[in-house]
């Protein structure tokens, strides 16, 4: 189904929301729908943003500040939305992201403790005017989440008190955009959350 100026969807939530699960649904479905999608992951998507994400999740590098991260993050979106989103979009496709701006703030910003208008500022300089027509954000109670994730990259290994921030960050954020984001309960199956992803794509395509 061609689309003139294509459509923007990314996926947030905090570790161990089952993102991945999902998003693979989605991508799915959008192709047996006829759709042209071009699926990316943040950090992520281009040999240089691969590059960064390697950094970004050391285990070995726990003393990396969020200024830092906030930064590297930004480099790697930079470069995946210049050479892959862009292009896409203007191709027609249906884009489908792992993870965007919302992770940077709730991350960086309310788990971190960086203004989060001075992320706002600095992220217009990374992506340009380019922001998400639609984003999916599965909720998950901080324990339960960090249970299924197992803990194992650098940014997985924070505090817990950290991770409850960013789950009210994200939170947050949907609440101040309701126009743009789905919140999916943690009290879904992964059958229900499903169910509540394919009725919204199917509203749309």
């Amino acid at each position: 189904m061609p689309r003139k100026n294509g459509f923007f969807i990314t996926f947030e939530g905090a570790e161990g929301s089952g993102k991945s699960t999902q998003i693979r649904f989605a991508v799915n479905y959008l192709k047996k729908e006829g759709c042209r999608v071009a699926f990316f992951r943040e950090p992520g998507g281009t040999k240089v943003s691969e590059a960064i994400r390697k950094i970004l999740l050391d285990k070995r590098l726990r003393d990396m500040r969020p200024e830092t991260e906030l930064l590297l993050y930004l480099a790697a979106r930079a470069q995946l939305v210049r050479e892959k989103i862009e292009p896409a979009l203007r191709a027609g496709k249906i884009v489908v992201l792992d993870r965007y701006e919302d992770s940077t703030l709730a991350y960086q910003g309310y788990g971190g403790g960086i203004p989060v208008p001075t992320i706002r500022e600095l992220s217009l300089f990374a992506r340009g005017f380019r922001t998400p027509d639609l984003t999916f954000l599965l909720d998950v109670e901080t324990k339960q989440g960090l249970k299924r994730s197992g803990r194992r990259d650098r940014v997985e290994k924070k505090s817990i008190s950290f991770h409850r921030r960013v789950r009210e960050g994200f939170l947050m954020l949907a609440r101040h955009e309701r126009s743009r984001f789905v919140v999916l309960s943690p009290h879904l199956s992964i059958a229900q959350a499903r169910k509540k992803i394919e009725a919204k794509l199917s509203d749309l395509f």
